[in-house]
């Protein structure tokens, strides 16, 4: 029974050994469609400034805190508009709403009294786009005066992001060739046997284009910073650099 056993064993392990020394057979190629994502980025220095300057009033009366608001915001315009002469104006989000004391807890079995306004908030935003960066810092210090500051983005022009579109559609489409080549290699097949039949730059709908910023952005101040009569010492920024990213969708057919 044992010498059963052992050339039982014998035999399974010859078996094992004749199939590992078998060359392993690839699948047949021809014909073979696959689907091959590609990625593509390209960076730049952000050369634009988006700024939100604010002013914010609140007084009982409701007029006079629109005037103090109007008036600021004319100063205000007028301060960017020295400093900056080519930067892009755009006034926005004027409002106005009353502002209402702290409500005591009801009293059970008596009617609500009704709400009385102590006061009125009245604010108004202004939107500065400028390309002048090494002047930015002077320009928002004088305008601080005046206004606050209450948001900073940093990024590209139009006219920097259509030059960096051709750089980035071409290092996507060098990467869909990369791929392509490794995979024919691993297939074991020659990259002449490959024919492109579709490139899809919209990533088949399932991907857009992404756009990765690093740079400085304050968001917004409190009310009690909106304004001083004294001279503010300059803010320091690092406009960062933008990541333009592309993915697309290659379809490759061996002959």
């Amino acid at each position: 029974m044992t010498a059963l056993k052992h050339l039982a064993a014998a035999v399974i392990a010859a078996f094992a050994l004749s199939a590992q020394a078998a060359p392993l057979e690839s699948l047949p190629t021809n014909g073979a469609l696959i689907v091959v994502p590609a990625f593509g980025e390209v960076r730049h220095v952000n050369d634009q400034a988006i700024v939100m300057l604010t002013v914010e009033e609140v007084d009982k009366d409701k007029a006079a805190a629109a005037s103090r608001v109007n008036q600021k915001m004319k100063q205000g315009l007028e301060i960017v508009k020295q400093e900056d002469p080519q930067a892009s104006l755009k006034t926005q989000g004027y409002y106005t709403y009353p502002v209402y004391p702290e409500e005591p807890a009801p009293v059970p079995g008596q009617p609500r009294k009704p709400r009385v306004p102590t006061a009125w908030r009245v604010g108004q935003s202004l939107q500065v786009t400028t390309v002048n960066l090494a002047g930015l810092p002077k320009t928002v210090a004088a305008a601080q005066r005046i206004m606050a500051l209450s948001n900073l983005q940093f990024g590209l022009t139009p006219e920097t992001t259509r030059k960096l579109d051709d750089q980035r559609i071409a290092a996507t489409y060098t990467n869909l060739n990369e791929r392509i080549n490794s995979i024919a290699h691993a297939m074991g097949r020659k990259l002449s046997d490959a024919v492109l039949d579709t490139v899809d730059f919209e990533g088949s709908g399932n991907f857009v284009d992404r756009v990765s910023i690093t740079g400085s952005r304050v968001m917004a101040a409190p009310a009690a910073a909106y304004a001083t009569s004294e001279a503010v010492v300059e803010p320091s920024f690092e406009a960062g650099e933008t990541t333009l990213q592309m993915r697309l969708v290659g379809k490759v057919r061996f002959k």
